[in-house]
């Protein structure tokens, strides 16, 4: 990454989620199944809290990671998956969101349980204590309907308004929330839960959209708390928050290109602009091939995007010139930091197309 890419840092993973993923450089695996909602370190703080994840068999490699690329004079910094953790969730379903008909969804944890926060907070303290220059922080907020587990199957139409009425948790702890500032909960899922059984009876316009109320305000107002507490955690280490532009800016078909879509974050509970002020920051997603949708993309964030990521390998970039691109796009808007998504999932050549990129870069843009 140093030498053939020009890279000045490397993001090491510190905790993650499920998934099973191609790796066309692995000299050991080319086809791997993560593990569950691990962590790569051994835990210290997380070991006083109810909620312990499991510890990776691969334990040792981060900390030689972090030595070998602080041996080099590389920056390193820790991706940590927080409430994304169906490992968790599924041992202990009552911290997983509760749906308008009381199903649990055991892949991810609800922010506003009090144990899921301790966790939160943990996580961070034991990741900060690493050696890290900055945490990365994927997944602290609510999660929709669509998630990616096992074999999803809807054989009736949903539209995004009812798909955005299954994603909302009515869990105890959501429902306490919402008392606390006067909002009527109860009210809300009675609503949520009619709308629902209507599309399933066919009787619901499968094109409506969802509106925000009072009680996505309130869920906003949980998982920026959460932000705070979290980022208090890891202090001195400075936490960013990583914002999925799926979340963000609602991109939910897929589109590598066009114009950006209208900001739907508050429909995972994320006040973009209040969460940037209790941490350091936003990492942005620029996940598109057309540099003019990410140009959309960046604005739509404002002055809370400190960094951004992009992937310099299909379907996003394909030569050194759409990449290039992109990256000066994030130097019009002084952002502190472009990072790559990901080594270990692309082409070796792709290090090639980032150099190439990067060859203009002044010496004041870390990557």
């Amino acid at each position: 990454m140093q030498e053939r890419g020009g890279l000045g840092g490397v993001t090491v993973a510190a905790s993650y989620h499920e998934g099973r993923d191609v790796f066309p450089h692995n000299p050991v695996r080319r086809i791997r199944f993560l593990e569950s909602g691990a962590v790569f370190f051994e835990p210290r703080a997380l070991r006083g809290v109810r909620l312990t994840p499991p510890v990776s068999r691969t334990i040792g490699a981060l900390p030689e990671a972090i030595q070998a690329a602080g041996r080099r004079g590389m920056q390193v910094r820790a991706w940590a998956v927080f409430l994304h953790n169906g490992a968790l969730a599924e041992t202990h379903p009552g911290c997983a969101p509760e749906n308008a008909f009381g199903d649990r969804y055991v892949t991810d944890l609800c922010p506003a349980h009090p144990d899921v926060r301790a966790f939160a907070r943990a996580l961070a303290e034991d990741v900060a204590r690493l050696g890290v220059e900055r945490i990365c922080a994927e997944s602290l907020h609510y999660h929709g309907l669509e998630h990616g587990y096992a074999h999803e199957r809807y054989f009736v139409p949903l539209g995004p308004r009812v798909r955005y009425l299954l994603g909302l948790c009515f869990c105890e702890h959501c429902l306490a929330a919402a008392r606390s500032r006067g909002v009527d909960g109860d009210e809300a899922r009675r609503r949520a839960r009619e709308e629902i059984e209507r599309a399933f009876a066919g009787d619901a316009d499968d094109a409506a959209e969802p509106e925000r109320d009072e009680y996505a305000a309130v869920r906003e107002e949980v998982v920026t708390s959460l932000v705070a507490e979290v980022a208090d955690a890891a202090s001195p280490v400075p936490l960013e928050q990583i914002e999925l532009s799926g979340a963000v800016l609602g991109y939910a078909d897929g589109r590598p290109s066009g114009p950006p879509a209208p900001s739907i974050a508050w429909q995972v509970g994320l006040d973009v602009e209040g969460v940037s002020r209790v941490c350091a920051g936003i990492e942005a997603i620029g996940y598109a091939a057309d540099p003019e949708r990410v140009r959309g993309d960046l604005a739509a964030y404002g002055d809370a995007a400190v960094s951004v990521i992009y992937r310099p390998a299909l379907p996003d970039s394909t030569t050194a010139d759409n990449l290039r691109a992109k990256v000066d796009l994030a130097r019009e808007r002084g952002l502190g930091r472009v990072d790559f998504y990901h080594y270990g999932l692309m082409r070796l050549d792709a290090l090639d197309l980032v150099r190439e990129a990067l060859s203009a870069r002044p010496a004041s843009a870390p990557v």
